[in-house]
């Protein structure tokens, strides 16, 4: 075993301890649904779109390489870039909280500068499973859609899916709208470089 790869294992085991005593309004299925994202860290993934429904024509997703990489992790957030082609603009971040849990969205531009429309995603409402966590729009993102003329995302849920050792997959749905992300969990890829957010090595 490497040491990268008995790193990656100690944190792993040391999660599921953590997750013996689940934080206060925390489930059971959230704290494993935490710990099976987080034992990927340090991989990343390649991804296709399963679901564009209805086609659109402009997806700036469409016939990109698409890239989810696991790169940080801690007992209560795990950051998780996601590349679409060279743009490394995106890095999803799942936090605990007090009453579950939290997918934020942060955007940000090739310097490392913080985008307009950035920070938004949504709370868990409810336990969800093992395998499966939505999180509506909360107020802040509604109030920041409807800023930046983007109404029709108000209504946005957002949810993650995990299938250990076979499929991740991040989907958006509202009304009329449904996109699905399917990311390769058999076939690690080699990591990507850091996202826009953090700046390079000198």
């Amino acid at each position: 075993m490497s040491p990268r790869t008995a790193l990656v294992f100690a944190f792993a085991l040391g999660l599921t301890a953590c997750g013996s005593t689940p934080d206060a309004g925390s489930s059971a299925a959230q704290d494993v649904f935490f710990q099976r994202v987080a034992a990927l860290c340090g991989q990343a993934f390649a991804g296709r779109i399963v679901a564009d429904r209805p086609p659109t024509p402009d997806n700036p997703l469409a016939g990109k390489a698409l890239t989810m990489h696991v790169r940080e992790c801690s007992r209560d957030t795990i950051r998780i870039p996601f590349f679409v082609g060279s743009d490394r603009s995106r890095t999803w971040v799942l936090t605990r909280t007090a009453t579950g849990l939290r997918l934020k969205h942060d955007h940000r531009h090739e310097d490392g500068t913080e985008a307009e429309l950035s920070q938004y995603g949504g709370d868990t409402l409810d336990m969800g499973t093992e395998e499966r966590q939505e999180f509506p729009a909360d107020a802040a993102s509604k109030a920041l859609f409807a800023r930046e003329d983007r109404a029709t995302s108000v209504s946005n849920v957002w949810a993650m899916e995990i299938e250990p050792h076979e499929r991740f997959t991040y989907e958006l749905t509202r009304p009329g709208r449904e996109v699905r992300i399917e990311f390769d969990l058999e076939h690690p890829i080699p990591a990507p470089p850091p996202p826009w957010s953090v700046a390079p090595k000198q």
